[in-house]
């Protein structure tokens, strides 16, 4: 494209959109003089490859999910991200939080999602006051100097209850959601349009010089479309055009949809979008990576999900090397599904293997490697901007993929080396480069080699639990003990069972079915040790059984088959015996066809082996409780607690039973956990709150708990005499629950002879790759944070190492005076800068072992910041420590 054209574009787009340019050139550093892409509408131009993030904040806690974003079309920037807002009493101080690490690990851009069953719990009635105001959290993504993108939805899955929608959206007459249904497409409209209203009486798009850069429409709708046939496909032109019509005057997208209608721009999701994505479906289209998953949420009976920052770096550099132009970190930040907010078995915890943890604290390495990744590709904006691509086979899996505009003189190369297992040296352009396996080199400048994704300079941490002191002093626990109710005490009354979501409407997990039979004493078996058995055929999730009043079993489904069966010994008696069934249920499902007519509750209900053979008990009326009686008294808040008597707890393990006793704040700052490792099932409140369901009697293969530990929001708390409430379905030992102080005090750094030098420690001018400090030699770097010092180093090692942070070993090379000579330079300090220079005591030198030196310390709180790095220059076998 000759420069007039290009000059013509920028005009066009300068016309459109004049106060969008402004605000972005002030902000960004991608735009170069000349060149701009047009993205649909030519709405967001930015300068440089921009890396944006997605937040998710539920009614009780901020998740973000992180878009590295490059929005390019012919390589110019333009941004988008993805959020879901709602935050329960977390405050602005945990927002701010959130956002400036965000920004901090070279992000840009925050998108809000649009949680419709939070905005309008009742067809109506909305609620944007206080922490649900979306218009307050854009404004203020906009104050901390960064963008905005709204993923509109109003259908967003993210493991939340019934995907967004509103309950009573799914007893609207005639209604299926996600089809082309007059009575859906109303409702959808609706609530759409009154959000793109409200974004714009505010003039929050950046077509009226706000934040907002992007909006979103459905999503992943491609797992659904088959199902629901032509309907579907119509349904997604519809969606799509009246996205458009509303005229936000910035694009919209879909994620997966390959039908995605013009200008609607299809996108990516997957774990290796830079291999397994075609593209869009216009050559005129962006080619975008909604989510790329930093790990995988999990689910109760799930082990332990990884992927780790060396796969996750390699995928967005494998991405942006073949022209993509937005990756989606999902999740950036996952944080913690307060409440009942969760879909289908899904973990309270979520995501918390995110480059930010579930407690706000950053995820060493992978925050840092992310970091100093998206640092090195800032440094090649110029170059995949303006220059041709072009492929050069290197060698058996190893190919440099170059972009370059001669006349600029700007260059910049992807080093990759695609074999799993093996690492290789590659000649490119005269010069050997080492290549770990599975790696990506990124040169800015076609010469220098600034990051490799499988070589991380960034620091590891190890996250700690400590018994808090002061919060478990005087834990002294109360009990107050639900009813089973009997037959006559309810008003809701059938012949059969009842679906239970028809009657709890999502306001409770809980349903009482009651029946009752009356036996002569001939009925009963007549030989002892010989025991009738109750079987109870269940749709989901959970029940647990009592019979006259007595706790008998539990049983439950699973996220990939929640129906089950209960077979259990019961004893009865001559005469009447009451039959109380508590069904439970483990959040919404948040996807799949028809999700509208999705079931629970108990499906059939027998007594085998009495003296008459087989009694169905499926037809012999029932009655229904919907809810716990402490739930209706709300026994769990401060004000509720006080109308019912409570006594002291004992070791009984009761089922149905509601614990209370009171703490006072923990010592310190550190975020704050409950260990509920010796629980059944239930839920927590702190002061009233709901900090979610916890289950850790669900093991997983590994024969552990998914989750025993419960994040505790500080703001949830104050200074003394918090009310702490759980409500336990099963039985427990409430003795052993504890409240724990967190932190990520085990800080480990490593580095070897193979290491770039830190990315920070480079720049770019004109198209030169310059140091930014007199020495750029490689580094082992340990940082506190929270005005934290070191305190102590538990394990030095100048060899071959082996383990994980927090529980590394020597191998069987190690130079033995490492602990000693790290040791004398790990002074404490605070706010000043000292230098050491210490000659290597020293020369080590282990025959066919890969050399590194690795470093372990603990941090703990001090009164300023403490920044060390340890150096290790292998030519000379010297080591420097510097603390500054």
């Amino acid at each position: 494209m000759a420069d007039g054209t290009r000059l013509k574009d920028l005009q066009d787009s300068i016309n459109q959109l004049k106060s969008v340019i402004i605000r972005l050139e002030e902000r960004t550093t991608c735009l170069e003089a000349g060149y701009a892409p047009k993205v649909a509408e030519a709405v967001a131009v930015l300068r440089g490859i921009n890396f944006a993030l997605e937040t998710r904040l539920t009614p009780s806690v901020m998740e973000i999910d992180v878009l590295g974003v490059v929005d390019l079309v012919n390589r110019g920037c333009s941004i988008s991200a993805e959020i879901g807002l709602i935050i329960n009493d977390i405050k602005d101080k945990m927002w701010s939080d959130i956002i400036k690490k965000a920004k901090a690990g070279g992000l840009n851009v925050i998108q809000t999602c649009v949680f419709w069953n939070v905005h309008e719990p009742v067809q109506g009635q909305f609620n944007f006051e206080g922490n649900y105001n979306l218009t307050k959290f854009i404004r203020m993504i906009g104050d901390n100097g960064m963008f905005a993108t709204l993923r509109v939805g109003p259908f967003i899955e993210a493991e939340w209850s019934l995907g967004g929608f509103p309950f009573w959206l799914r007893e609207v007459p005639n209604i299926t959601f996600r089809t082309d249904n007059p009575p859906f497409k109303y409702h959808m409209k609706k609530f759409t349009k009154m959000i793109i209203d409200m974004m714009k009486e505010e003039k929050l798009y950046a077509s009226q010089g706000g934040p907002i850069i992007l909006s979103q429409i459905e999503n992943e709708y491609n797992a659904v479309e088959d199902a629901l046939k032509e309907s579907g496909t119509r349904y997604v032109q519809w969606a799509g055009t009246m996205a458009v019509g509303l005229k936000t005057g910035v694009p919209w997208v879909m994620c997966t949809q390959k039908n995605a209608p013009d200008p609607v721009i299809n996108t990516c999701n997957g774990r290796n979008c830079g291999d397994t994505f075609p593209g869009p479906n216009k050559s005129n289209k962006p080619v975008l990576w909604t989510e790329n998953w930093t790990a995988q949420y999990r689910v109760f009976g799930d082990p332990p999900s990884q992927r780790t920052a060396e796969d996750l770096a390699f995928s967005v550099a494998r991405f942006f090397s073949k022209n993509g132009t937005l990756t989606n970190y999902y999740m950036y930040y996952g944080g913690t599904n307060y409440g009942r907010s969760t879909s289908s078995f899904v973990t309270t915890r979520y995501y918390d293997e995110a480059p930010i943890d579930e407690y706000g604290l950053l995820r060493e390495p992978k925050w840092g490697h992310l970091r100093d990744l998206h640092s090195a590709l800032k440094l090649c904006k110029k170059a995949l901007l303006l220059g041709t691509t072009s492929v050069e086979i290197l060698g058996p899996y190893v190919e440099a993929r170059i972009f370059e505009e001669p006349k600029s003189g700007s260059c910049a190369a992807f080093l990759s080396n695609n074999h799993s297992r093996m690492s290789q040296t590659a000649t490119f352009r005269g010069t050997k480069y080492y290549l770990p396996q599975h790696s990506i080199s990124i040169l800015p400048d076609c010469k220098t080699v600034l990051y490799n994704t499988q070589t991380m300079s960034a620091q590891h941490s190890s996250r700690n639990y400590q018994k808090s002191e002061i919060a478990n002093k005087n834990l002294q626990w109360e009990i107050y003990k639900d009813d089973v109710p009997n037959r006559d005490e309810s008003l809701i009354k059938e012949k059969v069972p009842r679906e239970l979501w028809s009657l709890t409407k999502d306001t409770t997990d809980y349903l009482w079915y009651t029946t009752s039979i009356e036996l002569d004493h001939t009925d009963l078996p007549f030989r002892k040790g010989i025991l009738p058995v109750l079987e109870v055929a269940n749709l989901g999730h959970l029940m647990h059984v009592f019979v006259n009043g007595e706790y008998v079993a539990s049983g439950h489904g699973t996220n990939i088959e929640k129906s089950f069966v209960i077979r259990k010994p019961i004893t009865l008696k001559a005469g009447i015996n009451i039959i109380s069934l508590l069904g439970g249920t483990v959040g919404l499902p948040d996807t799949g066809d028809y999700l509208e007519r999705r079931y629970a509750g108990v499906r059939s209900v027998a007594i085998q082996g009495l003296n008459l053979g087989t009694l169905d008990l499926t037809n012999n009326g029932w009655s229904h409780q919907v809810g716990l009686e402490g739930e209706k008294l709300r026994v769990y808040t401060p004000e509720g607690s006080q109308s019912v008597k409570w006594k002291k707890a004992d070791s009984t393990r009761g089922a149905i039973t509601w614990y209370k006793a009171f703490f006072d704040e923990p010592e310190g700052n550190d975020p704050l956990a409950i260990e509920l490792a010796t629980m059944s099932k239930g839920m927590v409140w702190i002061n009233g709150k709901s900090i979610g369901r916890y289950w850790v009697s669900y093991h997983s293969s590994l024969g552990r708990p998914s989750q025993s530990v419960y994040h505790i929001p500080r703001a949830f708390v104050k200074p003394r005499n918090n009310l702490l409430v759980l409500f336990e379905e099963m039985g427990g030992n409430i003795d052993g629950v504890e409240i724990l102080i967190t932190n990520r005090n085990t800080i480990c750094s490593f580095i070897d002879e193979n290491y770039p030098a830190r990315v920070s420690k480079w720049k770019k001018e004109d198209s030169f790759i310059q140091t930014v400090v007199a020495d750029a030699k490689k580094s082992a770097t340990l940082m506190c944070a929270d005005n934290k010092d070191i305190v102590k180093v538990d394990f030095a090692s100048y060899g071959n190492p082996f383990g994980a942070c927090g529980n590394y070993f020597l191998g069987n090379c190690s130079a033995p005076n490492t602990m000693k000579i790290v040791e004398q330079v790990t002074f404490l300090y605070s706010n000043m800068r000292i230098t050491y220079k210490y000659s290597i005591l020293f020369y080590w030198f282990c025959a066919d072992c890969w050399v590194l030196l690795l470093l372990i310390s603990t941090a703990w709180a001090k009164t300023g910041v403490l920044y060390r790095s340890i150096r290790y220059f292998s030519k000379r076998r010297e080591i420097c420590a510097r603390m500054s």
